[in-house]
């Protein structure tokens, strides 16, 4: 395994190469909840349609060829594959693996041995506060308890102190009066706390889009006033444009990429039905082209996720300078942020 020196460094050259720097990697489309706001859950798949763990080596060396990246594992849920301890010490090998999950899986034994895996983050999804609504908008009973206590058991679990336990909270049109309340749950389970607005390309359904134009202000203020807000303050601040027409120059393709469960490449996870090139078939230097090429013909501006925005403020002149510290420095949990004053990778 390259270290986490390494890593950074690698990471960094990445950067500055003007390569990808995050890479969101669907480890499967399989899901067991009902989300009304996303309809992977309506997609067929068994496990045999999924990359083997032995594609995750391979896949990950040849990323590693462009550098160390923070790799995104997400799905689907990820926590139904039996072998996701393998495919994060696959990723962890050159990368920075990440993971987001509803928590329903989760057990303290399974988060202790994921972060000995090499995990680097881990984002556990809470859209509400309130028990009974989360789980009517998440369709299955005890799926806010279920997700508190992979709230709880993640950071109690954490073994090296660059490990992160993150709250993630999608904002809808009915759950802005909940982030604050979200904010304490996550500070009192010492987690960080990021949103990101919710993108009506999933679903194609315009039901969930938050219509105020004072969102941007409303988190800019939280942001503010709680310490483990790590979504960055500029991200945040583009929210209202994001909801109301959309914010443009999309970096996709450039900055960032997707990898879907059978390994095909396109800019965006929502472009994953227009693949531009294969992570098993084509060499690396030919999946950075391609990539470019398709960049050059992107005009969207229809989201505004973590996996867009937040990787946008590092080519931003400011925000660079905010993010890249914690990147170099272990301070994985607010309390020791609070305590060492440095800024964390977001803020």
């Amino acid at each position: 395994m390259v270290s986490s020196t390494q890593k950074k460094w690698r990471l960094f050259r990445a950067w500055s190469s003007r390569h990808p720097v995050w890479c969101t990697w669907q480890v499967t489309y399989r899901c067991d909840f009902r989300c009304g706001f996303c309809d992977y859950w309506k997609e067929v798949q068994g496990a045999e349609d999924e990359q083997t763990v032995e594609m995750f080596v391979e896949g990950s060396l040849k990323l590693a060829k462009l550098g160390s990246l923070l790799i995104s594992l997400g799905g689907g849920e990820p926590f139904l594959r039996q072998d996701i301890c393998d495919v994060v010490r696959a990723v962890a090998l050159y990368h920075f693996p990440f993971v987001t999950t509803n928590g329903y899986h989760v057990t303290p034994e399974l988060a202790r041995d994921v972060f000995r895996a090499g995990l680097w983050g881990a984002s556990v999804s809470i859209d509400y506060a309130d028990a009974a609504k989360h789980d009517k908008r998440r369709g299955i009973k005890g799926a806010y308890e279920r997700a508190v206590r992979a709230l709880e058991w993640f950071s109690e679990a954490r073994t090296y102190p660059w490990q992160r336990v993150n709250l993630m909270c999608v904002l809808l049109h009915d759950n802005l009066d909940q982030i604050e309340p979200l904010l304490r749950l996550a500070a009192e389970r010492d987690a960080y706390f990021m949103i990101q607005p919710y993108g009506q390309r999933k679903t194609g359904s315009g039901r969930f889009v938050h219509g105020r134009d004072s969102v941007s202000r409303t988190l800019v203020d939280l942001h503010g006033k709680y310490q483990n807000f790590l979504s960055n303050r500029h991200f945040l601040s583009q929210f209202d444009q994001a909801l109301n027409g959309g914010v443009p120059g999309c970096k996709a393709g450039t900055a960032f990429f997707n990898i879907d469960s059978a390994g095909d490449i396109a800019i965006c996870v929502e472009e994953r039905g227009g693949a531009v090139a294969n992570l098993y078939r084509d060499p690396s230097a030919a999946i950075v082209q391609k990539l470019r090429a398709a960049a050059r013909q992107n005009k969207c501006a229809d989201c505004w996720y973590n996996c867009r925005g937040e990787v946008e403020m590092l080519y931003h002149p400011v925000a660079i300078f905010k993010s890249l510290p914690t990147l170099f420095f272990d301070t994985g949990r607010p309390s020791d942020k609070a305590r060492s004053g440095l800024p964390v990778f977001g803020q």
